[in-house]
């Protein structure tokens, strides 16, 4: 079997541009995104919440970014947690975190690879459309 790209690019693609029309502000979050790839899934994920309520436009291209994420993870048969979650209900959080804290170890480290990469493209699909 060979390659498969899943399509991160176009995906990346559609994820900057969905940003730009909403509020070009936002494409700095691209770079945002890079950077907090190493810090592990579960800030990447909680990042969304903590925008939520004084930056809704960027918070909301983090949360679309994670799922885009548990998308192209899901085609590629690994399954990641991605419950519905307010950023006032603290039970909510835990539960969201405690599954992503119980993901197995090579399933957090395809899915922060895909994550990386992802958020590559999405970088340099904002250094051309800025």
């Amino acid at each position: 079997m060979g390659w498969k790209s899943y399509d991160l690019d176009r995906e990346a693609q559609k994820l900057v541009l969905a940003a730009k029309s909403r509020d070009e502000k936002s494409l700095n979050q691209s770079y945002k995104m890079r950077m907090a790839v190493a810090y592990g899934l579960e800030r990447f994920w909680g990042e969304h919440l903590r925008l939520q309520a004084k930056e809704p436009e960027k918070s909301l291209y983090w949360k679309q970014t994670w799922d885009a994420l548990v998308r192209i993870l899901k085609q590629a048969g690994v399954s990641i947690p991605n419950e519905p979650v307010h950023a006032n209900n603290v039970s909510e959080i835990q539960k969201m975190s405690d599954q992503l804290w119980q993901l197995k170890i090579d399933e957090q480290r395809v899915a922060l690879a895909v994550l990386t990469q992802l958020c590559d493209c999405i970088v340099w699909w904002t250094q051309r459309y800025k």
